[in-house]
């Protein structure tokens, strides 16, 4: 059976998780061995998420998380919880200071500028 194609965003939780899991491992002390011993991940996929060649489960995502005694958010960017938008319409969020990008790529000025207006359907 064929694998699906991971998304830009899938590549690039790839990277982040393991750059996060080389940190903790390093701060730890421990080797890899030592998580595969404790919490049964298999060494060949533990291998494969420290490389960024593999993307964990939810599963182990949550086992990684106990053994290193930390949030599943410190490993994994898709566990990181997001407020409620109750009191935001979608104009709002180009209103923040946040870093937008496309594929990786930061989005030009002029070109937020125009989706800004946009959202606001329009209106300077």
């Amino acid at each position: 059976m064929a694998r699906t194609e991971l998304t830009p965003q899938d590549k690039e939780y790839k990277k982040i998780i393991s750059s996060r899991l080389n940190d903790l491992l390093s701060k730890s002390g421990r080797k890899q061995i030592d998580i595969t011993r404790t919490v049964g991940i298999h060494a060949s996929t533990l291998t494969g998420y420290f490389k960024g060649t593999r993307l964990p489960s939810p599963q182990n995502v949550e086992k990684l998380a106990k053994y290193f005694n930390v949030d599943k958010s410190d490993i994994d960017p898709r566990f990181t919880p997001t407020a409620p938008d109750e009191d935001r319409n979608t104009a709002d969020l180009a209103d923040d200071d946040t870093i937008f990008t496309f594929e990786g790529k930061p989005i030009p000025e002029q070109d937020l500028e125009y989706m800004k207006r946009l959202l606001r359907g329009g209106r300077k």
